[in-house]
């Protein structure tokens, strides 16, 4: 009886304030992340997300392999006389655009963790406040990497041949990862300015079907109509295009590199702080 009264009497003893501050203090608050540290928690973040649902490869796998194998078959013949000769001004053309339309999945994956309650997580923790929205866009840096490589993968298996080498093949991907990363904030800012996610596919497929395809991929501009020569030169997925094109080919053409490379900085300074400015706001 006497235990049980003794046990009750420690578990009812009152706390003074200055005994539990001093618990709850009495450690060093660990060091607040870095941007980059924190920016690449949140990409790591977005790797795992492919882990635990490996169907995200989808659009980086097969979608790519058949847009090679369609479009080859389907004009190579027409176009330029056999798939094979085809290939060779295709694949770069038909690379870019794979990967820049696979861009879109950005928006979306940012406006699903929106409509989870997630973000409203993130803004309440200590760190870089861009991070979260840079580390959605280095995860995709590596899908869209690994559709490069697949597409590269195939379209030698169907006789393309880079006379640029090693180095000018790696030198164009790095420009259209680069431009891809750049081009991303764009669906970033729809994923958080649109409702739900058919609406940020729907708004998605009508700005990058008439980028990607009235551009140079598939065909000289110069067979079309002056109006649209207008369009289609100054696109800059043409000059993406080109200079992709360019690089594999081993002619490194510094004007469309130059080009690609201040659109990409155009996306950066334009939508980027567009995209926080309405992170912060949602």
């Amino acid at each position: 009886m006497s235990t049980v009264t003794q046990t009750e009497s420690r578990e009812l003893a009152p706390v003074s304030a200055e005994s539990l501050a001093a618990l709850l203090v009495s450690g060093e608050r660990p060091p607040r992340p870095s941007a980059w540290s924190a920016s690449m928690t949140f990409g790591w973040r977005a790797i795992l997300k492919i882990k635990h649902v490996p169907e995200q490869l989808f659009d980086v796998t097969a979608f790519p392999i058949m847009m090679v194998l369609m479009y080859t078959y389907l004009f190579g013949g027409a176009l330029a006389g056999s798939p094979k000769e085809y290939i060779q001004f295709l694949l770069p053309g038909i690379l870019v655009m794979s990967v820049v339309m696979i861009t879109m999945y950005t928006g979306v994956s940012v406006n699903t963790d929106i409509e989870k309650g997630v973000f409203d997580r993130f803004r309440s923790l200590p760190i870089w406040r861009p991070s979260t929205m840079v580390g959605y866009l280095l995860g995709d840096a590596l899908r869209y990497t690994i559709a490069s490589i697949v597409m590269l993968t195939v379209g030698i298996i169907l006789g393309y041949r880079p006379d640029g080498g090693v180095g000018g093949v790696l030198a164009g991907i790095a420009l259209l990862v680069a431009f891809s990363f750049a081009f991303s904030w764009i669906w970033t800012m729809f994923g958080l300015m649109l409702r739900s996610e058919k609406s940020v596919m729907g708004v998605s497929m009508m700005v990058i079907f008439p980028l990607t395809f009235l551009s140079n991929v598939f065909v000289d501009p110069k067979t079309m109509p002056g109006w649209l020569q207008a369009f289609v030169n100054n696109s800059p997925i043409t000059h993406l295009s080109s200079a992709v094109r360019g690089m594999m080919a081993g002619d490194w053409p510094a004007d469309e590199i130059a080009w690609s490379l201040g659109w990409a900085g155009l996306f950066v300074v334009v939508f980027g702080p567009i995209t926080m400015r309405l992170y912060n706001r949602k």
